[in-house]
Parts: C-alpha cells; sequence; structure tokens
C-alpha cells in the first residue's frame, strides 16, 4: 500500500496537536442560567492524516466526563470528517465539514433536545483563533431554522 501524502487540509489539524487545558459554558435548558466548567484536552497526530483528541472535564451536574474525537480531511470527498463521542451520551456522532480560513464546520446529526426521538441538525465549529488559544462552539438547528448556540469552549495549550 503506497503510503498517504499529507495535503494541506491534513496540515491545518496538525495545528491541533498538544496538551489543552479548556473553560467551557453551556446553556443545559431554556430559562436555565448557562453553566461552566473545566477541564483539558490532550491531541496527537495519526499517520499525518488523522487527529485523535481526547478531553476530560467536569459535567455539569457532577462528576467526570471523557470525550474523544477523531477529525481527518477525506480526498474524494474534499471534506472533513471524523466522530464525536463522549462517556455522558450513547449517540457516536458523525461529522463532514469544511474549512473557511481559520473555522472548520463540522456537520452533523443528533437527538433533538426537545423530542429525543427525532433527530436534529447540529454543528460543532472549530477556530484556532492563534498557536495557542481556539474555540470550540455547539449549535443547533431550531425548528424555526435559526442557529442556536448552546456550547462555546475555549482552549489554552500548555506550556
Amino acid at each position: 500500500m503506497q503510503p498517504i501524502e499529507p495535503q494541506k487540509e491534513h496540515r491545518w489539524l496538525t495545528q491541533l496537536v498538544g496538551d489543552w487545558t479548556f473553560e467551557n459554558e453551556a446553556v443545559m435548558g431554556p430559562d436555565q442560567p448557562p453553566v461552566k466548567f473545566k477541564g483539558t484536552d490532550s491531541v496527537r497526530s495519526l499517520g499525518d492524516v488523522w487527529v485523535l483528541c481526547e478531553g476530560q472535564g467536569e459535567m455539569p451536574g457532577g462528576g467526570v466526563g471523557t470525550m474523544i474525537m477523531t477529525l481527518g480531511f477525506d480526498p474524494a470527498k474534499q471534506r472533513f470528517v471524523g466522530t464525536f463521542i463522549g462517556s455522558m451520551m450513547t449517540n457516536l456522532w458523525v461529522y463532514e465539514g469544511q474549512l473557511n480560513g481559520n473555522v472548520l464546520t463540522l456537520d452533523t446529526l443528533g437527538p433533538s433536545f426537545t423530542d429525543p426521538n427525532k433527530l436534529t441538525k447540529y454543528q460543532d465549529i472549530i477556530e484556532i483563533l492563534d498557536a495557542d488559544h481556539r474555540t470550540l462552539s455547539s449549535q443547533a438547528l431550531g425548528d424555526d431554522g435559526q442557529w442556536v448556540r448552546f456550547m462555546t469552549a475555549r482552549y489554552t495549550r500548555k506550556k
């Protein structure tokens, strides 16, 4: 099998490699104040074409959660691809997305907040602010067709 030649999109993902801390603010429901919690994220490269992000952090209501995100670029689709799983949920989130400058928007489907038997469109949005700072925001498509942001995590590279 021929070795894979990393493309510019794969190289963009390598900016995520390293150890990070994060502060997260999330809205847990309508008419509820945002909750804040902290955690860590360790990102490593797999064959220069994938990144594996393993996070651990406080959970609203107590306890600790573990999250794993995989990200790569599929040249045949011309799309970024990946997955997300977390110890606090049973849904496997499957991503497809695109890059616009330093913002990677990942589209996915998952259970609706209002009806767990219904699928809703979601987006996870990674923005590289500089070499040591990035954000991850999550939003859901509301019944009115408007995106509603419900979570933003701010990451700082550990020195």
